[in-house]
């Protein structure tokens, strides 16, 4: 998932799972204000990794966010960064989701708007879902069957909605016969086959290949309900209509955004959304350094997009107010992307990873605290198949290889360099930074890239349109991944498997199509073994190693903010390490 931002979307947009190995440090520092000027109390440094911080069930108040960067899109068939499907559990529900705990316990499913987590037939093809009674819209119709089959096929218009995951388009039509809700010439626009309606309460997915992961798909926004007379296409994401706790009051793009309660929401219905607050409201702004002075000074109660603090309020932070700031692995890997369109020469491509210094990427991205460690290779250590020592191009020396980066020139057919342009976010320091760093260091050995930034909030038009990619001549992109639910499907798939390259809101930035690649995704989906299917994806692992599409950065970590208001703070490895939004509360 993009930023997933987040990301991962993230994510994107977003946008995410993360990793599974996340330290668990004791709380220390102090009850003091710490920066939040609330009642509450900072609950000291990692008191909210992997644990609950300010346990309470209170309600009231408004939960403040802040974030220097918008959402690829709030409709949740749209969405992909990570902190976005966060955030969408205001006023999104699934038919199962993830579990609100801390930790590694996050990643656990169950049931949301369904009864259970499904009847599964032994062949693993047909999932039959019950509807739980009393669940219902913002204005107090029922969600049915039909409103989830519906908000699922809106993920095939993809030439009106793109952006977000395709997982259910590929697993339940994956020769694409079904051409979308918009297209559908059936009276209900209800004619994607895989999905049967009998009645309003009973939903059964008919897949004609089993896939081990398809719970997890269903947990995403993506897999959100919507309702056919609400359904205004591409503006949808300017005001959803709300099957959560929150609805829509207010939303100004790129300025601010207002929930209040959606008094249809029945709590009974709905054991993983606390729906403390009363409001829930985003200020948006492009100045990001501005947004941790606002932080600390305590107007505002954390960063949505959950990026980490800026290298100017960082010493500061750590220094003053510790007792406010955790320090989770994130599950994201940043990097570098190559596309084939614009460097088509493999030593080309290893040419810039050879003489890229993986130190200096690591220090510009905040160094091993703030930035996190040092990658080498594409699957984040959580995922089975994983291999962090894995390390082909020696990165972990964290010293460009000068000498084998001048090899690959000659072998390319450019011994005295090349020009090329860096695509980087225009709103994320510490990208702009990272991308600053790397283009130093490439200048070593000849190869001259200019730096272009474009819109952070135009990322799924620009960077994820493969047609404009080719025009800007986008040698290389400045990305990050968590994975969208933990597995290599999860992780690699959008990334490198050539059936998700997509004309819009693609994430195959490299446009990576090796057929050997897709097959092995295809062995690895029928593995019911997850130790056996990990050995696939250490397999495509090394394959994409070897096409020197990726150069990773670092297994990220960040220093995130909370304020001193806030209560039942946790960070939830379902969601890539940020706060479970959806269990937060504040001191009036």
């Amino acid at each position: 998932m993009t930023l997933k931002s987040s990301s991962r979307r993230r994510i994107a947009a977003g946008a995410l799972l993360a990793a599974a190995t996340m330290v668990v440090t004791t709380a220390c520092g102090g009850n003091g204000d710490g920066g939040g000027k609330g009642k509450g109390g900072a609950a000291g440094f990692n008191a909210a990794v992997n644990k609950v911080a300010n346990p309470s069930d209170k309600k009231g108040g408004e939960l403040k966010f802040i974030g220097s960067q918008e959402a690829d899109s709030w409709d949740p068939q749209r969405g992909y960064y990570g902190f976005v499907w966060d955030y969408m559990r205001f006023y999104t529900r699934q038919l199962v989701s993830f579990k609100a705990e801390p930790g590694a316990a996050s990643t656990e499913l169950v049931s949301d708007l369904a009864t259970d987590t499904g009847k599964v037939s032994p062949d693993g093809l047909t999932y039959t879902f019950t509807l739980k009674d009393g669940v219902t819209w913002e204005d107090g119709k029922p969600i049915t069957s039909k409103d989830i089959k519906y908000g699922i096929e809106r993920i095939w218009a993809q030439d009106v909605i793109s952006g977000g995951p395709i997982y259910l388009q590929q697993v339940l039509d994956p020769k694409g016969e079904y051409k979308g809700p918009y297209k559908d010439t059936t009276p209900d626009k209800l004619g994607l086959k895989a999905i049967e309606t009998p009645d309003d309460k009973t939903i059964i997915f008919k897949l004609p290949v089993a896939n081990g992961d398809f719970l997890q798909m269903l947990a995403m926004p993506a897999a959100s309900p919507v309702r056919q007379d609400k359904d205004t296409k591409a503006q949808y994401g300017l005001k959803p209509f709300s099957s959560g706790p929150y609805k829509w009051q207010q939303y100004t793009p790129n300025k601010s955004m207002l929930l209040v309660r959606n008094d249809k929401w029945d709590a009974k219905t709905d054991t993983i959304r606390k729906a403390l607050p009363d409001k829930i409201s985003i200020k948006f702004t492009t100045n990001a350094d501005d947004m941790d002075n606002r932080l600390i000074e305590g107007e505002y109660d954390l960063d949505i997009n959950a990026t980490g603090v800026g290298s100017a309020a960082r010493a500061k932070v750590l220094q003053q107010h510790k007792e406010n700031a955790d320090n989770p692995q994130t599950g994201f890997i940043r990097y570098a992307v190559f596309p084939q369109t614009v460097i088509d020469n493999v030593e080309c491509r290893k040419a810039i990873i050879y003489a890229a210094d993986s130190k200096s990427l690591q220090t510009a991205r905040g160094g091993p605290q703030a930035g996190g460690d040092i990658a080498t290779n594409m699957l984040p250590p959580a995922i089975k198949g994983a291999d962090p020592k894995a390390d082909p191009y020696g990165k972990l020396a964290g010293a460009p290889d000068i000498a084998k980066a001048k090899e690959a020139l000659k072998k390319c057919g450019k011994p005295n360099g090349f020009k090329t342009t860096i695509a980087v976010r225009n709103n994320k320091k510490v990208e702009i930074a990272t991308a600053e760093s790397l283009q130093q260091s490439l200048k070593a050995v000849g190869i001259d890239a200019q730096i272009d930034q474009f819109d952070g909030a135009q990322t799924s038009g620009i960077i994820g349109s493969p047609k404009v990619v080719k025009e800007k001549g986008y040698g290389i992109i400045i990305m990050g991944w968590g994975a969208d639910f933990p597995s290599g499907q999860g992780f690699l798939q959008p990334l490198v498997d050539g059936r998700y390259i997509l004309q819009s809101g693609n994430n195959n930035f490299s446009e990576l199509n090796d057929p050997a690649i897709n097959k092995l995704f295809d062995d690895a989906l029928k593995e019911t073994d997850p130790v056996k299917a990990g050995e696939i994806y250490k397999q495509i692992n090394t394959k994409v190693s070897e096409a020197a599409v990726y150069l990773p950065f670092t297994h990220e970590k960040n220093i995130i903010w909370r304020s001193s208001r806030l209560t039942n703070v946790y960070t939830a490895d379902a969601y890539n390490g940020r706060y479970d939004y959806a269990s937060l509360g504040v001191v009036k």
